[in-house]
Formats: C-alpha cells, sequence, structure tokens
C-alpha cells in the first residue's frame, strides 16, 4: 500500500520515452458464471464504481471511459508495459533531419469493427478532425504543432510540423487522439464503437454493464485471450470486494488502500501494488472570482499540509508531488511557496489580497470515481478552514462532476487527474494559452506558452528536463493548482486470473493478455 513512497529513479529508465523512429512486425454481457470457460475463452469480469459518460473516444476524460475505449480503439503509436512508445497502427515513422516533417508507415490489413479497412485516408481524416476546433476534442492541443496531414498513398502518412515536437510520438499514443473510419460520427460512435482494436462492443447494460467481445480480426500478434470482458458497474469498491469474494468478479483496480488491505487479507484475492503518473490536485479556477487574485491562491497553497492529506485520505500511501509526476522529469515539491503549512504566510497573503477575514471558495467533488475523492475534501476543509478559507462542498455523481469540470463551472476542483510519461502531453492542453483545456486550468502565460514551445523543439533529455522544471515552478510560483499527492492503485485478481499487467499510466490495455479459467 502506500507506506513507502516509490522512487523516481527507479522508474525513469522503465518511462523513458521513444522520441526517434522505431518499427516493429506487429505489435454481450454474460449471463454465465464469472470465468466460465478457460484458455482462449471465458467471461473475465471486471469490478468498476462508474458506467462510463461517453463512447466517444476524442471526448473521454472519466477513467472508466478511458479505460473502455483504449480496448475498443486503435491509436497510431502505443506503449508497452514500460511506457517506451511503440508501434501501433503505426509499424514505423521517421522525423525529417530539420525535424519539421514526420513520415508514417501504416499497417497493412487492418480493419475496422464494422469489416472497413483502416488506411492513411482515415488517419488524415481523423487528425484534421481532431486539430477542427469545432470536434471539441480534449487533446487537441497534442496536435498544436501539426501544419497539414498528407496521405500521399494508402499506407503512408505525412505530417508537416510547424517545428520539432519530441512530444509528439508520445501524445499520439492517447485514446483520446484514437483513429476513426472516415465516415463515422460522435452520435453514431457513442451508439456503437468502430474501432481497430482487440475488443468490440458487446451488450451494454446503462448504469450496470458494459461487455467487450474478442475481435478475432485484430491486427495484432495474439488475439485476446477472454471471449469476453465484462466491466460490471458496483458503486463502491468495499462491494466489488465483496463480490469478487463471491466469484462474481475476477478483477478491479482500486484507489482505496484499506479496500486493498481488505481484499488481501482473505488469501483468496492477489493484490498488486502499483505506482502511478496520476495526481491528486485541488485545481483552482484563476478566471472565477477570488481565485483571480494570485495572493488568495498563494494562501490557499500556504495553509495546506499535503502530507496530511495524503495520510488521512489514503493512509500515507505515496508522495507529496509537484507538478510533474513521470520519474524523467519529475518535479521537486520542496521547491514551492510554503514547501510546509504556514498559516502565518497565508494570513499574510490574504491580508495582501484584501481579504484578512477570509473567504469562501465553491468546490466540486466526485464522488464514485475514485475512493478518495470525499476524504481528501473534508480533510482539505478542516485544513483551510484554520486559515478563514471556507472550501464550500459541493459533492456530485461521477458524470456530472465531468460535465461540469469540463464546462470550467466551479471555482475549485478536488480531483484526481491522468498523468503521462511526457509532461507536454499531461501539461500542454491546460497552461497554454491556446490549450483545448485551458478554460479547466484557469490559468496560462506567454512564459508557459514560450516553455512549452521549447519543451516540444528539442529531443535532448537534459535540455528538457531544465525546461519543465522553468514550467513546474512558473505553475507553484502562481499557485496554478494545488498540487497533493501521488499514490498507487491496487490490482486485485482472482486465482482464476492470469496474464494481467498494470501499468504506471493506470491503462488497463493489457486486458487483451488476461486469461480466465
Amino acid at each position: 500500500m502506500r507506506r513507502g513512497a516509490f522512487s523516481a529513479a527507479g522508474l525513469a529508465a522503465a518511462l523513458s520515452i521513444a522520441l526517434t523512429a522505431c518499427s516493429s512486425s506487429s505489435g454481450p454481457a454474460s449471463s454465465a458464471p464469472a470465468g466460465q470457460g478457460g484458455g482462449q475463452g471465458g467471461t473475465l469480469v471486471v469490478g468498476v464504481t462508474s458506467d462510463p459518460d461517453t463512447l466517444f473516444p476524442w471526448k473521454a476524460t472519466q477513467f472508466t471511459a478511458v479505460n473502455v475505449l483504449q480496448n475498443l480503439y486503435g491509436t497510431l503509436t502505443e506503449f508497452d508495459k514500460d511506457l517506451n512508445v511503440v508501434p501501433g497502427l503505426a509499424e514505423s515513422w521517421q522525423a525529417a533531419d530539420d525535424g519539421r516533417k514526420l513520415t508514417f508507415k501504416l499497417r497493412q490489413g487492418v480493419t475496422f469493427a464494422d469489416g472497413s479497412a483502416f488506411d492513411s485516408k482515415d488517419a488524415k481524416d481523423s487528425l484534421d478532425k481532431l486539430r477542427d476546433e469545432k470536434t471539441a476534442a480534449v487533446a487537441a492541443a497534442s496536435l498544436a504543432s501539426v501544419k497539414s496531414v498528407e496521405a500521399p498513398d494508402a499506407n503512408t502518412l505525412v505530417l508537416e510540423l510547424t517545428g520539432p515536437d519530441a512530444a509528439l510520438p508520445a501524445n499520439l499514443a492517447s485514446v483520446n487522439l484514437a483513429m476513426l473510419s472516415s465516415g463515422d460520427t460522435e452520435e453514431k460512435l457513442n451508439a456503437t464503437p468502430n474501432g481497430t482494436g482487440p475488443f468490440t462492443l458487446g451488450k451494454r447494460v446503462p448504469s450496470q454493464s458494459i461487455a467487450l467481445t474478442r475481435n478475432d480480426k485484430y491486427w495484432g500478434g495474439e488475439k485476446a485471450k477472454a471471449a469476453t470482458v465484462e466491466f460490471r458497474v458496483i458503486p463502491d469498491e468495499s462491494s466489488i470486494v465483496s463480490a469478487m469474494q463471491s466469484g462474481n468478479v475476477q478483477l478491479a483496480v482500486f484507489n482505496d488502500p484499506l479496500v486493498a488491505q481488505t481484499a488481501g487479507a482473505g488469501g483468496t484475492i492477489t493484490v498488486a501494488k502499483t505506482p502511478q503518473l496520476n495526481y491528486h490536485a485541488l485545481q483552482l479556477n484563476a478566471q472565477h472570482g477570488d481565485l483571480k487574485d494570485v495572493n488568495v491562491r498563494l494562501a490557499i497553497q500556504c495553509a495546506i499540509d499535503r502530507k496530511q492529506v495524503l495520510d488521512t485520505a489514503a493512509l500515507g500511501e505515496g508522495e507529496v508531488t509537484g507538478p510533474i509526476t513521470a520519474p524523467a522529469f519529475k518535479s521537486d515539491p520542496n521547491k514551492r511557496p510554503c514547501p510546509g503549512r504556514d498559516l502565518a504566510k497565508a494570513a499574510e497573503y490574504l491580508g495582501k489580497a484584501g481579504k484578512p477575514g477570509g473567504l469562501t471558495v465553491k468546490t466540486i467533488v466526485s464522488q464514485g470515481e475514485y475512493a478518495t475523492s470525499v476524504n481528501e475534501a473534508q480533510n482539505l476543509k478542516a485544513q483551510l478552514a484554520e486559515a478563514k478559507i471556507n472550501l464550500e462542498l459541493e459533492v456530485l455523481e461521477s458524470g456530472a462532476f465531468v460535465d461540469r469540470w469540463v464546462a470550467a463551472d466551479f471555482d475549485a476542483a478536488v480531483a484526481l487527474n491522468g498523468g503521462r510519461p511526457d509532461p507536454d502531453g499531461s501539461y500542454g492542453r491546460y497552461f497554454t494559452s491556446k490549450g483545448n483545456l485551458n478554460k479547466v486550468a484557469g490559468y496560462s502565460s506567454p512564459a508557459l506558452d514560450d516553455l512549452f514551445a521549447q519543451g516540444k523543439a528539442t529531443t535532448d533529455q537534459a535540455e528538457r528536463k531544465a525546461i519543465y522544471d522553468k514550467v513546474a515552478a512558473e505553475l507553484e510560483d502562481n499557485a496554478a493548482w494545488i498540487w497533493l499527492f501521488a499514490g498507487y492503485t491496487y490490482t486485485a485478481t482472482t486465482a482464476q486470473v492470469s496474464g494481467f499487467v498494470p501499468m504506471a499510466s493506470g491503462s488497463l490495455q493489457y486486458l487483451r493478455t488476461t486469461s480466465v479459467s
């Protein structure tokens, strides 16, 4: 569990990013008892606490939706188990000497779930639509360097860039940049997903279950082991443990270390702990009310003991973090203003803001998507009350929270955000002035725009680390958000399950290699 902080140095090599050319030759809900069948068959039931809020990959931000969709759709690049960038639907890619052109060779013989062939026309159409503001794709900023896309033949895709973009191969591995069939629409895909992934959509019962069926035409070297993977919605993690103990669920990923302890205590469930790039944060919207004043945001930052939040909400299982959690670029949380709680400094900042008597910050909290959210919020509320800052908490179910979050309809939000191996993928869409989620982030500056541009322009690891250290300093010095801690996920499996590989990104992509007996 989170009692030991994970080592950045120990994971740095494993999380290195391949930024140069790469090539490789491969890369319905069942009423039967869970796990029935074996070997190349059977139903694997995965317990989840929320139903996917969308089945359209370009707009998915909710964790369950992302985990389902990355098993239905394909991307030009992928991550392997160590988060190295490897071929996906593109079997190789090559950058021009000046870095202003990236040429992909696409796999041949790939088909979508509806049987139609995938080719460069689909890839060009997907990238063009992703770049179109009208699409409102959540990862559009990852393609900011792309000037134009050409498809000179069926198996070649050429991206003309405004300049070198070291982050682009890694960014293209996100399911938010999935390749879609040219004729498909958001409305159609929300009803019937049509991807190139290892599974296709089976039966869905809203708010109860969504089943994926093995795609026997999947391009990968091996087809999925399980005939069906069913995501079964069970509202809380403790109830999922009970379902596992009774044999109705075989796999689940927990956020709550106490639940994980309970699951592993009986001896019939194995629990694997995996350090995560995800980070817990109090997101502040610097475009709203009192939070427009940097002194108010700094007061909030100085009034919080992050270790207390970690200990209270997550049994101390994790480590206090700065903005960047990827080990190769990791931020030093001790370099922020008020690295430790300082109520006197918080009062000083409130005085500078003209708010010596305190203020109220309306704060949204998700209940259901991850287990520690409400406990985090309550601890933050108690701590900030001592600094005369009232967090007025509004607890929302997962779907409502995501809707409010995407609309930037909040002053503050208690959130668990997905981290990525490359800092540009983590934050370029949030904290650049043209980032498509900048409205949600609530903060940008010319200095950050310049730094993010510099970070993409070089492939030198040491130079990039120095640049993203400056990014972190800019974010912390202006208290854009309050970064709290990075923790673990706890993958629980029954004895019938083998072959699942937990990932530091939280991805469930290795459901394709998981078998159930």
